[in-house]
């Protein structure tokens, strides 16, 4: 008889024929979906593929750098049309049906309960929050996937994080996630399950927050339960689609089982250079002037995190001196955010709101940081450099304090807000 399993144990060994995996262990998985994006075509070998595995469980994302800034940029999207067209991807994301590759993952359902997920993006774990194994790999092994659908993985010890309470208003998934990083720190090598009762509270877009977001703490994986938000979101995108949800076993066996209050978790935010055991309470961080603030990314470029920066600018104005700019997540984002008001809502207080597409979170275009400036982003890194200069400083946090910032003219949390005259 199987001993009992983690989720990412279940996962893993499902796409490797298995009934009982073990962390360390080396597994040879089926791999269900293999997404490719827009740069990775910058290496040549692609091209090279004579035939693909299977058509069906191959997507391409154009979404780091489109529209094309570059004639570079434009030559790799030319081998991607090329490609999808030989071997019949009918999964292909162009221009105009673009976006952030994990937030088109998660508007098609490319992530299935169950499933194994992989794509050369390494914030590619933000699939997890659909109890997916999903993570970042390199261009040789996304070509391994592409021509032969399989590719290993080393089972990884898994932390389980037990939520209690209920997420308070006015907290995202930034927040949870700045609290796991400030308070435990590092997690390489190990993938994050989540669970409790805590977590019916959390709305399937605060969970893809933190699941994209355990890349920084360098964990293999983030592994979220097929419970019921997670059924109804999946049978909302891909109805009819058969799924095989997989669920920890009682009994299961984790290297550290923490428990998070969700009602103690307050607005955060994280220092620049890194968010390991460098995040704190926005209210204790003192006064930091910005120059610009991001809301964007596939950790924070969703319709609500537009819509929760459209309700704390409406009726206010971005400070003299202050950049913000508003990238969403996909075109479908940006379009529902249109047929709401919220960009009007946007410009008008002084946003830029731009393409659905990576840019400014990694440093390419669209709001680079000259040196000296300093940034607060509701995007996925603040280390050195990331997004412009290597002399500019980046603050990472929530929407909502991004927001809000953007109309202090320093860091600020939205509750500061508060009594203040729109």
């Amino acid at each position: 008889m199987a001993e009992p399993h983690t989720m990412i144990e279940k996962i893993l060994g499902r796409a490797a024929g298995l009934d009982d995996v073990a962390p360390g262990q080396i597994v040879t998985c089926a791999v269900d979906m293999t997404i490719v994006i827009d740069i990775q075509f910058a290496e040549s070998r692609l091209a090279d593929v004579v035939r693909v595995h299977d058509p069906d469980k191959i997507a391409i994302v154009m979404d780091h750098a489109v529209p094309a800034p570059t004639v570079g940029d434009a030559l790799h999207g030319s081998r991607a049309r090329t490609f999808a067209r030989t071997h019949g991807i009918r999964r292909f994301y162009d221009v105009g049906r673009h976006g952030i590759v994990h937030q088109v993952v998660a508007e098609q359902g490319l992530a299935r309960p169950g499933t194994v997920v992989a794509c050369t993006d390494s914030h590619t774990c933000a699939a997890g929050a659909f109890n997916a194994a999903a993570r970042g790999l390199g261009p040789a092994e996304i070509l391994q996937m592409v021509c032969t659908g399989r590719t290993w993985y080393r089972v990884p010890p898994a932390i389980r994080y037990e939520l209690v309470g209920t997420m308070p208003p006015g907290v995202n998934g930034k927040d949870i996630f700045l609290t796991i990083a400030g308070r435990w720190g590092d997690a390489t090598d190990h993938a994050l399950e989540f669970g409790g009762p805590g977590l019916a509270t959390v709305p399937m877009a605060d969970r893809r927050t933190i699941a994209t977001q355990v890349a920084e703490i360098g964990a293999d994986f983030a592994v979220f339960p097929a419970d019921q938000v997670c059924l109804n979101h999946f049978a909302e995108v891909a109805p009819g689609t058969p799924i095989t949800p997989q669920h920890a076993d009682d009994g299961a066996s984790y290297a550290e089982v923490r428990t998070l209050d969700l009602d103690l978790v307050q607005p955060m935010v994280a220092l620049p250079g890194t968010v390991i055991n460098n995040a704190r309470p926005v209210g204790e961080l003192g006064d930091v002037r910005i120059d610009q603030a991001f809301i964007g990314s596939c950790a924070n470029g969703q319709l609500s995190d537009i819509a929760v920066a459209a309700e704390t600018l409406r009726g206010r104005r971005v400070a003299d001196g202050v950049r913000l700019i508003v990238t969403p997540a996909s075109q479908q984002v940006y379009l529902e955010a249109v047929r709401r008001g919220y960009v009007a809502t946007l410009i008008e207080a002084g946003a830029v709101v731009t393409n659905s597409t990576c840019g400014a979170c990694f440093g390419y275009h669209m709001g680079l940081l000259a040196p000296g400036e300093v940034c607060v982003t509701s995007s996925t890194r603040n280390f050195r450099g990331r997004m412009g200069s290597t002399e500019a400083a980046v603050y990472m946090a929530s929407p909502a304090t991004v927001a809000a910032s953007a109309i202090a003219g320093r860091i600020t949390g939205a509750a500061a807000l508060e009594g203040v005259p729109a």
